[in-house]
């Protein structure tokens, strides 16, 4: 016995290691069609590497104090080694975290990912993008710039809106009246340690969750239903090494990408650090405009399409946590009898291409300053947003049978768009233009959600095969 099999079987012996890698790797059978799609996820864990490892030397030099916060990080930038280097791979990474989440996530929706038997996998999935969101917030504050002072401000007085607690929670939050040293030094406890190790955990839980299902593939074949006399998958491969070294190779191309950002456009034009963060944090100086990080800025523009009601902007914040809400109910909305988009009828390509496609349009409204105009969009754009949801019932079993949900469906959407052109053409400050346009894209949601439907037939799925392709 050689002496690498000699140390294997003293480590097997006192822990399952060998075990471990033949039930997560070299025996762990994942669908042989894999495609671009599936990168993201390892991605994904490659951006958490870099957050953790960059933030621990971050944290090295940091100091969690008001008045000498900014300064510390002006000193990583400009007297510590390497220092500029590390604070902007965090920051760099940071964004690079939210897209390949947001493509993530995307992928989950066209292929059916979060369909039976694969539920649990999806709101392990919605947990890590809550404490990725929460994890991004408390470290947002950390550099006590301009923007991460007013930014947090801005934020936190949002749980002030809430009825009868408000007042209290957001005091809670805060640690004080107002954004001080306080709420720096938990929002630092939180970020260094509290959310890590939760989003470690949500991932390890999401991974174990995956492998135990096994993975979806762009057919939504499931292949543990077609194995050979050996008991593997027929359309299986084992993942070490035919997977490792493919996604190694993607990740040196996502590394090449991501230097290239971290040297040459480490501020992106300010969309990944907002100019007014290279000033120190002045309580009796508001920027000319307060937006969030651009990863945050869809939910955002959301929030401010909600008008106040009777004096209070809370139903702007229950729209903007239940636009994050809204994704953990997605494997019971979905009623397709197939996952994957690629078997689906028109309907259900169409509407997931609008709601990405408005995703994106209130992403670039967030980040602009507040106007009627962008106002009005941002209003078009948070009702296709929530109607996706709503009438994913609809459109999705519109491809099978006509239901009763199909009819409740369309009237309330009647009704609701008779209101949305009421509203729009009586309200203030709008450009003629946009309201055409507003009530122009309302009545399109009507016909594609709803009228549509109607008179869609049911054999407009097409069949799914038995095997996975190599498409």
């Amino acid at each position: 016995m050689s002496n690498n099999n000699s140390l294997m079987a003293w480590i097997d012996a006192r822990f399952p290691l060998t075990k471990m890698m033949e039930e997560h790797m070299t025996k762990y059978y994942a669908p042989k069609n894999f495609n671009f799609w599936y990168m993201f996820g390892i991605l994904a864990t490659v951006v958490l590497v870099i957050q953790i490892v960059s933030g621990i030397f971050l944290t090295m030099h940091y100091k969690p104090d008001a008045a000498l916060a900014f300064g510390s990080v002006e000193y990583i930038m400009r007297d510590v080694p390497g220092g500029w280097f590390i604070r902007y791979m965090h920051s760099t990474g940071a964004s690079a975290f939210f897209l390949v989440v947001y493509l993530h996530m995307y992928r989950g929706l066209m292929y059916g990912s979060f369909k039976q038997p694969r539920e649990l996998i999806w709101i392990f999935g919605v947990l890590i993008y809550l404490a990725l969101m929460a994890e991004a917030f408390m470290g947002y504050l950390l550099p006590w710039g301009q923007m991460s002072y007013w930014g947090a401000q801005v934020i936190v007085n949002l749980f002030a809106a809430v009825p009868f607690v408000g007042e209290e929670l957001s005091v809670w939050i805060r640690g004080d009246f107002v954004i001080s040293d306080a709420t720096l030094n938990r929002f630092f406890a939180f970020h260094v340690i509290a959310l890590p190790l939760i989003l470690i955990g949500l991932v390890v839980a999401h991974i174990i969750a995956l492998h135990e299902v096994g993975s979806n593939n762009p057919d939504g074949v499931e292949i543990k239903k077609n194995k050979g006399p050996d008991g593997i998958p027929l359309d299986g491969i084992p993942f070490h090494p035919y997977y490792t070294v493919k996604d190694l190779m993607l990740v040196v191309v996502f590394l090449m990408v991501f230097f290239a950002v971290v040297f040459f456009a480490p501020e992106m034009g300010g969309f990944f650090i907002e100019h007014p963060n290279f000033e120190p944090a002045n309580p009796l100086k508001t920027p000319e405009h307060i937006a969030p990080v651009w990863y945050f800025t869809p939910y955002y523009a959301m929030l401010r399409a909600v008008p106040p009601m009777f004096g209070s902007q809370f139903p702007g914040v229950v729209v903007m946590f239940g636009a994050i809400a809204v994704f953990f109910f997605l494997p019971w909305l979905e009623r397709s009898p197939v996952k994957s988009i690629r078997y689906k009828g028109m309907l259900s390509k169409t509407a997931i291409l609008i709601f990405a496609a408005w995703f994106i349009v209130l992403g670039y409204l967030g980040v602009k300053p507040s106007s009627p105009d962008y106002t009005m969009l941002a209003q078009v754009g948070t009702l296709l947003y929530f109607a996706y949801f709503f009438f994913m019932p609809v459109f999705s079993s519109a491809e099978v049978k006509k239901t009763t949900v199909r009819m409740i469906g369309s009237a309330v959407s009647v009704l609701a768009t008779i209101g949305m052109i009421y509203y729009w053409f009586n309200a203030d400050g709008a450009s003629m233009a946009m309201t055409l346009f507003a009530s122009i894209a309302t009545i399109a949601f009507l016909i594609i959600y709803l009228i549509i439907p109607a008179f869609y037939k049911a054999e407009s799925i097409k069949p799914v095969p038995e095997r996975v392709t190599d498409k």
